[in-house]
């Protein structure tokens, strides 16, 4: 069994923070959004996804979900379901990656995909960054170049180039609109809509002493995350699905600010146990650029 990108994370912060000085914390707020677009009926919902979709990292878990997903009870899927009074299958995963759309993920669980029938009306799919461990090893690989280097330069970018992009074009891409082609088949009638993934990063210098990047390395890694939302959205639009942007609205909100004003949490620091990865705020972000596009 895989071991999970959001346990790696955890466990990279945990070096980190030996080293790096840990933050304070207080509780974080959300903005919100408009709500436009055409309805879905109540009741209809299934969300697809990793660990940006399952909340993974914000407490409480959820208590219908197998524990190995760290699915939070106030995930975003969870949150619009609230919003619609409707019931919901949420079948998000952390760790997980298009491959477990059709395939186990863990013993217990069942491919994501089985959950989706023509009843369906709205199915939600926050998928791509585990692909070929992409998201997990630029963050991995990245942080521990910048330590090797005491944040100076551009040592992630100088060693691996533009082999992070080329794996999305090639890999990640063609696998996410295969994976949103199978959900529209199973669901003829559903709204499908995929979410992009949030800043992490500010657009220049970053925060060493949280996330340590580099200096040289902060644009290489937005680059990148900026590629891969990009490839969600050409597989979202060759489907005929709604790609909803996460990086624009959370300009501002990424890891590096304070803690009630950020969406993601740093890998120093995190008051989430799963960091790099979206707050509760982040997860009520998400609802609300949703619930934007989708009227429940």
């Amino acid at each position: 069994m895989r071991r999970r990108p959001a346990l790696a994370l955890a466990a990279l912060a945990s070096a980190a923070g030996a080293t790096l000085a840990l933050g304070l914390a207080s509780p974080a707020v959300a903005a919100t959004g408009a709500t436009t677009g055409p309805r879905v009926p109540a009741g209809r919902y299934v969300a697809l996804g990793d660990s940006f979709s399952a909340g993974s990292g914000v407490l409480p878990l959820s208590p219908t979900a197998n524990p190995q997903c760290t699915q939070s009870a106030l995930n975003y899927p969870k949150l619009l379901a609230q919003r619609s009074g409707g019931a919901l299958t949420d079948v998000t995963c952390g760790g997980a990656d298009t491959g477990d759309f059709t395939g186990s993920q863990f013993t217990g669980v069942a491919p994501q995909l089985d959950a989706v029938t023509p009843a369906a009306r709205l199915v939600t799919i926050g998928i791509g960054g585990n692909d070929s461990s992409v998201f997990t090893s630029i963050i991995q690989q990245c942080a521990t170049a910048g330590l090797r280097t005491a944040g100076q330069g551009s040592p992630c970018k100088d060693t691996y180039g533009s082999s992070y992009a080329d794996t999305i074009r090639t890999k990640t891409y063609p696998a996410v609109r295969a994976a949103i082609a199978a959900a529209k088949a199973r669901a003829p009638q559903a709204r499908i809509v995929v979410p992009g993934y949030p800043q992490i990063l500010p657009p220049t210098k970053g925060c060493y002493a949280t996330m340590p990047i580099a200096t040289g390395d902060v644009p290489y890694v937005n680059g990148i995350e900026q590629v891969l939302n990009a490839a969600l959205e050409q597989a979202a639009k060759d489907n005929g699905a709604t790609f909803v942007d996460m990086w624009a609205p959370s300009a501002g909100r990424d890891a590096c600010q304070l803690p009630w004003v950020r969406w993601v949490e740093p890998l120093a620091g995190s008051l989430n146990y799963v960091p790099v990865h979206p707050n509760a705020a982040g997860e009520r972000a998400y609802a609300d650029q949703i619930a934007a596009r989708v009227s429940l």
